[in-house]
């Protein structure tokens, strides 16, 4: 394309690739690409149009079949993926990834990519959202809407290498984002233009349901996001020491995961928390977590099932107890071992069981077998024999307790509360986080809040994911918890 009084430019980029696929489902990381097809702009001037059919080695869905028109008949005997993987990076190398619905796209050929373990990247442009930006009060942005109001229809269109005419067919929607672009070229001034793909290429690709400008207040600090769906349903609760850059990489252009794919459908609304550093968003997205038990939070939510072991005697089996069934409150110096915390009995028992393999235990002291006689394990010869009076119950437990005490929950280190300070002097922010028994109490700005927690009655429920946090954290950073208490 020439803009008057010029040589011939696009002022999207030196080398575009307008891009359109088609696939068996919506699903990046679970669906396949049943079509590619590519047309490549170099300094204005269209230099190839490329497509091809492709084997997606499974069965195409005939809801699919019916929508693209392409059929499992059509696509038996095309290359696969992995066959054409050269041709595709060969044409997309160097070039601006232009795409309607880009996150689609791309997203679906990073993944055949990944699965090839081939790495692939791009910088990407979608047209929904340049369409959006340049022509704000149009109605709908969809392809359709503009192939209508930009009179982007070409008899071309109806040559097609799977004899397809129309809208799906990859080809055909590749030259109409070009055309497309040619239609703004010419009605846009340059520098309208120039700017908003300035813009568009410097912040994430969001889903069509959420304002342009929702990632735009989003802070680089420490804290706890959260996404909303539909009336308000709590989807997702996540912590960052950049919320900017790890709310943004929900939204970026290809799916990380299956999780952001789903999130990216469902989302609504985002808002975030600020904390001053990195311990207290820890503590605050487990509280949240625990709280309100968002859709997509599976690995923090309370489970019931969660417990520790114990060894009641040196002569007794361990016992799994659940967490609810320790009084936290009453542990002092001096109490009885704890080991864990598990998520499941099961989860005690695998530990158990390697630790008998390894350091030949025997399975009806561990309380597995009860019948008399030798226990199948030293049937195998993997027992010591603590069955047929080879070695006495207390000799055998040791053995035990000595194994499972790097699982044990060690005592409360301190007299009583403690207050761990963070500070960002830049933003003015200090917390003090009050934790006492592995529990967290509470977060403090004001000296006031402290005292009022550090003297609280009521301890909260033991969480076991605020004992890793706070296990690891005072580990790493010795010294940093100020007792808010005489002992006594």
């Amino acid at each position: 394309m020439a803009r008057p009084g010029g040589a011939a430019v696009t002022l999207l980029a030196p080398a575009v690739a307008f891009v359109d696929l088609e696939t068996t489902g919506t699903s990046a990381t679970g669906d396949r690409v049943t079509e590619v097809a590519i047309v490549r702009v170099v300094d204005g001037e269209l230099v190839e149009e490329w497509s091809t059919l492709v084997d997606p080695e499974c069965s195409i869905p005939p809801d699919i079949q019916v929508l693209t028109g392409i059929t499992n008949e059509m696509v038996r005997g095309a290359p696969t993926f992995a066959g054409i993987r050269h041709e595709v990076l060969d044409r997309l190398e160097g070039h601006l990834f232009v795409a309607h619905n880009a996150r689609f796209d791309y997203g679906f050929l990073k993944n055949e990519f990944a699965r090839l373990e081939v790495p692939f990247t791009a910088e990407v442009l979608c047209t929904v959202r340049l369409s959006r930006r340049l022509y704000p009060d149009a109605v709908g942005h969809g392809l359709d809407a503009l192939i209508a109001r930009h009179g982007l229809a070409d008899p071309l269109d109806a040559i097609d290498p799977a004899g397809r005419t129309g809208r799906h067919s990859a080809l055909g929607d590749a030259r109409a984002l070009w055309r497309f672009v040619q239609v703004v070229e010419r009605e846009r001034p340059a520098e309208e233009i120039v700017a908003a793909v300035k813009r568009l290429l410097k912040i994430p690709s969001l889903p069509p349901q959420l304002p342009v400008d929702a990632l735009e207040g989003v802070p680089e600090c420490p804290g706890v996001y959260r996404f909303f769906g539909v009336n308000d349903l709590p989807l997702y609760i996540g912590k960052s020491v950049n919320l900017r850059d790890r709310v943004r990489s929900h939204f970026t252009s290809d799916y990380r995961n299956a999780n952001d794919h789903r999130l990216s459908a469902e989302i609504r609304r985002l808002d975030w928390i600020e904390t001053a550093g990195e311990l207290g968003a820890l503590l605050l997205e487990s509280r949240l977590v625990k709280e309100v038990a968002p859709l997509h939070n599976a690995l923090l939510r309370r489970r019931r099932t969660f417990g520790v072991l114990r060894l009641p005697s040196l002569r007794e089996a361990p016992e799994f107890v659940k967490i609810d069934a320790i009084d936290w409150d009453a542990r002092g110096p001096g109490a009885e071992p704890l080991y864990g915390p598990f998520s499941s009995p099961r989860a005690a028992r695998e530990l158990l069981e390697s630790i008998a393999a390894e350091e030949g235990l025997c399975w009806r002291l561990l309380g597995w077998e009860r019948r008399g006689g030798p226990c199948f394990a030293r049937q195998v010869r993997k027992c010591r024999g603590a069955c047929v009076g080879e070695e006495t119950p207390e000799a055998h437990n040791v053995r035990l307790a000595t194994a499972l005490e790097e699982r044990r929950i060690p005592d409360w280190p301190f007299a009583g509360p403690v207050a761990i300070v963070e500070r960002d002097a830049a933003r003015g922010l200090e917390e003090a986080h009050v934790v006492h028994q592995w529990r967290h109490l509470g977060t403090a700005r004001e000296e006031g809040d402290l005292l009022a927690l550090a003297e609280a009655r009521r301890l909260p429920e033991f969480d076991p994911d605020i004992l890793k946090v706070l296990r690891r954290w005072l580990a790493e950073h010795p010294g940093r918890a100020r007792p808010l208490h005489a002992p006594g």
